[in-house]
């Protein structure tokens, strides 16, 4: 079950917040029911009934084709350009960062920890001031910190990378860093997605 969304309390759900995040900062992209279902890792009747909602609202807009339902953002209303950037800052590392990892070589996990990650996870506190991301893997250093730089503006928050092997995220050591990370709210972030 989805907690309540303590990264934006205004929100009704968490879903409601992952769908308006993934939706809104893909302005350009269609989703397909199932597809955001899937990404969001709820039932499909879930999300029909929230995009029944923001179509109404004007904040969505969708079409037919055959038989799906075809969902993307609506950006020429008023509301599109400060809920995207409400979106943006609050519910955005998810899709943002999982997109941006998913292009990037040598990936094979990613994570995000630390304050953003207990909101996420339910935990109340303060916003966040920045979004911590353990990539697990052997990417290009030099491209990692561009991403990190990219996301972060993006954002609008500070995004900080720590990269380590394969090896050591599945030896299970005890590693001081690790095991604190371990211990906490951990959000993976779904790289073969490309978008979730």
């Amino acid at each position: 079950m989805k907690v309540s969304p303590s990264l934006l309390p205004i929100l009704r759900s968490r879903m409601q917040g992952e769908l308006l995040a993934l939706v809104l900062l893909h302005p350009e992209r269609e989703y397909g029911i199932t597809e955001l279902a899937n990404d969001i890792g709820v039932t499909p009747t879930t999300v029909l009934r929230e995009v029944d909602r923001l179509t109404r609202g004007g904040i969505l807009a969708d079409r037919r084709v055959g038989r799906s339902r075809l969902v993307k953002a609506r950006t020429d209303t008023p509301l599109y350009r400060p809920l995207s950037d409400l979106m943006s800052v609050s519910f955005g590392p998810v899709p943002v960062l999982a997109e941006a990892l998913a292009k990037l070589e040598g990936v094979r996990r990613a994570y995000v920890y630390g304050s953003w990650a207990a909101r996420y996870s339910g935990e109340p506190g303060p916003p966040p001031a920045d979004v911590d991301v353990l990539v697990v893997g052997d990417p290009d250093a030099d491209a990692l910190f561009d991403l990190a730089e990219v996301a972060s503006r993006r954002l609008r928050r500070e995004v900080n990378v720590h990269r380590i092997s394969v090896e050591a995220w599945e030896a299970r050591t005890d590693d001081p860093f690790l095991t604190s990370v371990r211990e906490r709210p951990l959000v993976e972030l779904h790289l073969g997605l490309g978008t979730m």
